[in-house]
């Protein structure tokens, strides 16, 4: 409720907040205001991603200055972010961050707002109407306090509101009877609608039909003349129950298809973002047996090798015992002879032997290397066209056959990358990163995420976080992330019409290392005692007798590596029809100093409206095609060209801010095509636009000139970011390898 002016109570608490903020030597006073002042322009306009980015640097100098008015209002911003992708459970859990830190100061217009934003959450998202009412009379006196009239109406009308929905009407009637009195003076477009949806409200519930009527009909009739649909929507619905209460149905019949009709126009837009982009349901079977086999051989050639070093031994033992039983030098020279002669067989044995294992490695390495190559090749085309289609063809948005195929190319995606990713920890090819992060955000967004495959099984993500985690800490989230996705999605999978639980509790601290013991409990089919050694086994799933659980079987062995890099190891406890609960405990380093130097690297995008120009070098049509529509729907000018020597010839004639490269294609491929551009002494940007894993190319890339390299498929928002930094890195001080 009341989003705009949830906007404009942020942006009257920065004003507010700059003449009480204590004077600091870095940041500034100035310095922390104007970027709060950006981070709330952000999301007045919906860019939510910088306004987060903004706000958490606001959050962080004004934690530096100890300035508990700019907290306060840094947490606003940030509940707010939440609060308008309808994450109102965390945009609650900020909010009352925010007025945990504003009560420590005598500002009663930021505790006011922070209150009355409390009091919309509460009433009319989550329903709770007494905890909201509280809120909002706090508000109310606190706006009395400072004399703020405008603002004493509105609370009014917010009290009046959640009381009407509840039926209490005797309780509403003092703020009801104010609203009335002072309309005439503080009447506006956000508030008019509500006005006279209450009175219609109201002379309903007294039974006047005629006074009730014409309050709904101007309610409505303003609510479709302004920008605000959520109160025409609620105009709509009260106005359909009073005319179901006078017997009109028909007239109540055409209402009700009227807010339908507003409800999905309102709500079209937070459904679509909801719309989850994890699991596809296409097989591997074969791909698996591949694999397979060549675990197999390996296995039987290890074994052989095995073999032979025994063989090898008791050679030797026979002719120690020889040596000591031969009575003559003749039979002592032959059975050397002759044991020599045994020994140099079986080293070529053992040499062929090694050469096979060695070679079967590099096939299979070989093998996983062009089979993900020649999947993610045609996926990117799938993956691009699907959402071409999506974006074009809005009414497509809810075919069932274009999400299966886009539900499948993904699911394909995710197997292959499974695939890789236990290749690389096995070679040891992993390394652990040291990222700032929040675990509290981090779990969310797998909660996020997952959500489309919870609500398959009809399940529900519950979230528990110790509050004794500090807000920041070092380490691998992207590790970290993966260990829980896997975990959790594994859950969903196996429990139906139940809850799945990820637990985070502080259970040491060791200097600066915390040591946070995560659970992911589920209330699912559980797992039996003799198959719970065989599920972090590689392509091992159990549970299949009735059902067909998509997955390649490399999840938990995924989770079992990682978190040998960490370190740790996991339990699980599980009974059958009872449900499961792992259990693993990571290490992660807390320092307030070093985070605060991460947090200052941050860049802001703050991009201008300048038009760059991209050149596109690839072979393929579909991928041109996908390409192309990516970089000018983002208002970027494209130009496309199909190999190496025409990405030349029109260098020699045009100049591009960034060239995006196809590495495998015909005649010349992009390393090649890289090192004579850079002969020819362009510097523009080149990115890697391929289809081979990142470690496979990276060396070369570099070698050749490349500055950094995405893998297809992409993530569109990735894709700009890098070009952006790129162009701007080249505008300062000239090319250089970021890959």
């Amino acid at each position: 409720m009341f989003n705009i002016r949830i906007i404009l109570s942020l942006f009257l608490m920065i004003c507010v907040a700059k003449p009480v903020i204590a004077k600091t030597e870095l940041p500034t006073e100035q310095d922390i205001t104007r970027t709060a002042d950006k981070a709330l322009k952000y999301l007045k306009e919906s860019d939510f991603e910088k306004s987060l980015i903004v706000s958490r640097i606001v959050l962080q100098q004004a934690l530096i200055a100890k300035n508990n008015n700019l907290i306060a209002v840094s947490y606003n911003i940030i509940a707010a972010n939440y609060n308008e992708f309808s994450e109102f459970d965390k945009a609650i859990f900020y909010y009352k961050k925010a007025l945990s830190f504003a009560n420590k100061t005598t500002n009663n217009i930021l505790k006011n707002r922070i209150n009355n934003n409390l009091g919309n959450m509460y009433c009319f998202e989550k329903k709770q109407y007494e905890k909201g009412i509280e809120y909002y009379k706090k508000s109310l006196d606190y706006s009395k306090k400072e004399k703020d009239s405008s603002l004493v109406y509105l609370i009014n009308l917010n009290i009046t509101w959640a009381y009407f929905d509840i039926g209490e009407f005797s309780l509403a009637l003092p703020y009801f009877k104010y609203i009335n009195e002072h309309h005439s003076n503080h009447l506006n477009e956000s508030t008019i609608v509500a006005f006279n949806l209450l009175n219609g409200m109201y002379y309903s519930h007294i039974e006047d039909k005629a006074k009730a009527a014409a309050y709904f009909i101007r309610a409505i009739k303003e609510g479709q003349a302004g920008m605000e649909k959520s109160d025409l929507l609620y105009s709509y619905l009260e106005y359909s129950k009073f005319l179901n209460k006078i017997g009109d149905h028909k007239q109540a019949y055409q209402n009700i298809i009227k807010h339908n009709a507003v409800k999905e126009n309102l709500y079209n837009e937070r459904k679509l973002k909801s719309a989850e982009k994890a699991g596809f349901n296409l097989e591997l079977d074969e791909y698996k047996r591949q694999i397979g086999k060549i675990e197999i051989e390996k296995g039987v050639q290890y074994q052989d090798l095995r073999k032979s070093r025994i063989i090898v031994l008791l050679f030797v033992l026979t002719s120690c015992i020889f040596l000591i039983l031969i009575v003559t030098l003749y039979k002592n020279v032959v059975f050397k002879k002759r044991t020599n002669a045994q020994l140099l067989f079986t080293n070529e044995e053992l040499i062929k032997a090694k050469e096979q294992a060695e070679e079967a490695s590099v096939l299979k390495t070989q093998f996983i290397s062009t089979i993900s190559h020649e999947l993610r090749t045609p996926l990117y085309g799938v993956v691009g066209i699907t959402n071409m289609l999506l974006e074009e063809h809005k009414e497509l948005a809810r075919s069932p056959h274009l999400s299966s195929l886009k539900f499948s190319a993904r699911y394909l995606l995710s197997l292959v990358n499974d695939i890789l990713q236990i290749n690389k920890i096995e070679e040891n090819k992993v390394v652990l990163e040291s990222l700032t992060f929040n675990i509290s955000d981090e779990i969310n967004m797998i909660k996020n995420s997952l959500s489309f495959l919870s609500q398959k099984n009809n399940n529900h993500i519950t979230v528990i976080i110790d509050s004794d985690i500090p807000e920041y800490l070092i380490g691998d989230k992207l590790r970290l992330a993966q260990i829980l996705m896997n975990l959790v999605s594994n859950a969903l999978k196996f429990t139906k019409k139940g809850e799945v639980f990820i637990i985070a509790n502080l259970v040491k601290v060791a200097g600066k290392a915390h040591f946070i013991e995560f659970q992911v409990k589920d209330t699912g089919m559980g797992i039996a005692v003799v198959d719970q050694d065989k599920i972090f086994e590689k392509f091992v799933q159990v549970g299949r007798n009735e059902q067909d659980y998509q997955g390649t079987g490399l999840g938990l062995t995924i989770v079992k590596r990682l978190l040998g890099l960490f370190g740790s190891s996991i339990s699980l406890e599980s009974n059958v029809g009872e449900g499961t609960t792992f259990t693993f405990t990571i290490a992660f380093e807390y320092d307030p100093e070093k985070t605060k130097s991460i947090i200052n690297e941050i860049q802001v995008d703050l991009t201008s409206n300048q038009v760059f120009r991209v050149l596109v070098v690839e072979d393929n049509r579909i991928n041109q095609l996908v390409t192309k529509k990516i970089i000018e729907k983002n208002n970027y000018s494209c130009t496309v060209v199909d190999d190496g020597f025409a990405a030349l010839e029109i260098l020699d004639t045009e100049s591009f801010d960034v060239v995006l490269m196809d590495i495998n294609m015909p005649m010349m491929n992009g390393f090649e095509t890289t090192r004579k551009i850079r002969l020819k002494g362009i510097k523009t940007p080149i990115v890697a636009l391929t289809a081979f894993d990142k470690d496979e190319i990276t060396d070369e890339a570099i070698s050749a000139g490349i500055n950094d390299i995405i893998i297809k498929p992409f993530e569109s928002v990735k894709l700009f970011k890098i070009i952006n930094c790129l162009i701007v890195e080249t505008e300062n001080v000239g090319y250089s390898a970021n890959v």
